[in-house]
């Protein structure tokens, strides 16, 4: 059995009191015995406006929020997933990269991911608009990787509405999915769970999904529910509202027994 956690913020202007929040959580999940532990996208800074994020752009390997990952994770010993942070790009000083980034429990990063999918939507009924794309360069790297925890896949928010690229990293097999989020609440209303079960579903995987909550400075609403998803579907934690964690065991011997028993990737007639 592994031990995993997931932290739910309501992140705001302040990069150093969203560092001090997430440690808070950071060091009660490590105390209640989570070896892998998730903060959600933007943990340390939802801006006013989303060029706030430009001006806190680091080079990858330095700056004081890459440093409060790494010095996290070696403190606990435990792997880390540092939501995502915006990540310098040398094509231009007006974009960064949302970067996932995963330290492991020496405090070393192990994986980088940027993200693919960009939350460019206009919902009329709300008056709702997002334009990620004016301020965030898109990954192209799918990224999954062997760890102690079994082989995890990164992925970010707005990507868990793309199949393909979870079916990509099952036929890299992933085993865990690593999912930090800022779903807004209309769309989380109606979508994270029927999406989030669904992954952990059609791939027979766990799905570790880590949420911003409640209302931003912004005035953007964040819909919650961090939640654990175990290779059947089942919501084994969820935390609805509100600042804090959840935590789970993933169990590698269930998830072999769920494909073994369902083997229903196996029966795919759709070839590339």
């Amino acid at each position: 059995m592994t031990r995993v956690a997931a932290i739910q913020m309501t992140s705001h202007t302040d990069v150093k009191k969203n560092l001090d929040e997430a440690a808070k959580w950071i060091a009660e999940a490590a105390n209640q015995d989570a070896q892998l532990i998730v903060l959600p996208e933007m943990f340390a800074m939802m801006g006013v406006d989303p060029l706030e994020k430009i001006k806190i752009r680091e080079e990858l390997g330095s700056g004081p929020i890459q440093d409060f990952l790494s010095t996290q994770a070696a403190k606990y010993g435990i792997w880390l997933v540092g939501g995502t942070i915006p990540l310098a790009i040398e094509q231009s000083q007006e974009k960064v990269h949302a970067t996932c980034l995963l330290y492991d429990d020496k405090g070393r990063v192990a994986a980088c991911y940027d993200k693919i999918h960009l939350f460019d939507v206009s919902i009329q009924a709300t008056r709702e608009n997002y334009y990620e794309s004016k301020t965030t360069e898109p990954g192209n790297q799918i990224v999954v990787l062997s760890t102690p925890f079994g082989k995890l896949g990164l992925a970010v928010c707005y990507d868990i509405r793309f199949p393909e690229l979870f079916r990509t990293m099952h036929d890299e097999g992933v085993e865990v999915i690593i999912l930090p989020a800022a779903f807004t609440y209309t769309t989380g209303s109606a979508h994270w769970d029927v999406l989030i079960r669904a992954r952990a579903i059609e791939n027979q995987v766990y799905v570790i999904a880590s949420a911003q909550t409640g209302m931003h400075e912004n005035g953007r609403k964040t819909f919650g529910h961090s939640m654990i998803v175990d290779p059947w579907g089942t919501i084994k934690a969820s935390l609805p509202e509100g600042q804090g964690i959840v935590a789970a065991d993933l169990d590698f011997a269930y998830l072999q027994q769920v494909r073994s028993e369902f083997p229903v990737l196996l029966h795919r007639r759709v070839r590339k």
